[in-house]
């Protein structure tokens, strides 16, 4: 994994172009059943998957924290959401709450999430690939495709799969 993971940007950056391309038609003229497929393609690759091999979304970025998330979280921690907010989050450049480091302070050594149960919606729904209406993310997942090997092979497998 480790070498997977050394390349993917170099895969992904020499895609980016032929990508964006791609998902500018997606967007234009989606399938009828492109949530179908993505949701079967999603599927296949993460038979073959196994985050805790990789955890680099965890290592690499951030996820944002909706009201939700910080009152579920924080509950789970037994504090108040405004002592969680202060101990673990900063409000970025978009006003959203994201943790104030990286790697994620709640990922152990063994890649393993300390919060899986109450996770923010933005992991649970990582790396977005069976999201409704896919064509509709392309921005996220040009920038998941750099992050995440599987979402990478799920595009790769997309082209095929339309191309054809």
């Amino acid at each position: 994994m480790d070498e997977v993971l050394k390349q993917l940007p170099f895969r992904a950056k020499e895609k980016h172009s032929a990508n964006k391309k791609f998902f500018t038609k997606l967007k234009k003229r989606p399938p009828k059943n492109l949530d179908y497929i993505m949701q079967e393609l999603h599927e296949a690759e993460f038979l073959r998957t196994d985050c805790l091999t990789c955890a680099n979304c965890c290592k690499t970025t951030g996820p944002l924290f909706t009201a939700n998330d910080v009152a579920r979280i924080s509950k789970h921690f037994r504090m108040k959401p405004q002592k969680f907010i202060e101990q673990y989050l900063r409000i970025d450049e978009d006003n959203d709450y994201v943790l104030q480091q990286v790697p994620c302070t709640f990922l152990g050594d063994d890649n393993y999430c300390s919060i899986y149960d109450v996770r923010p919606k933005a992991c649970h729904e990582f790396p977005h690939t069976d999201r409704k209406k896919f064509h509709q993310i392309n921005k996220l997942t040009l920038k998941n495709v750099t992050i995440c090997p599987a979402a990478f092979n799920i595009v790769e497998a997309l082209k095929k799969k339309i191309s054809n």
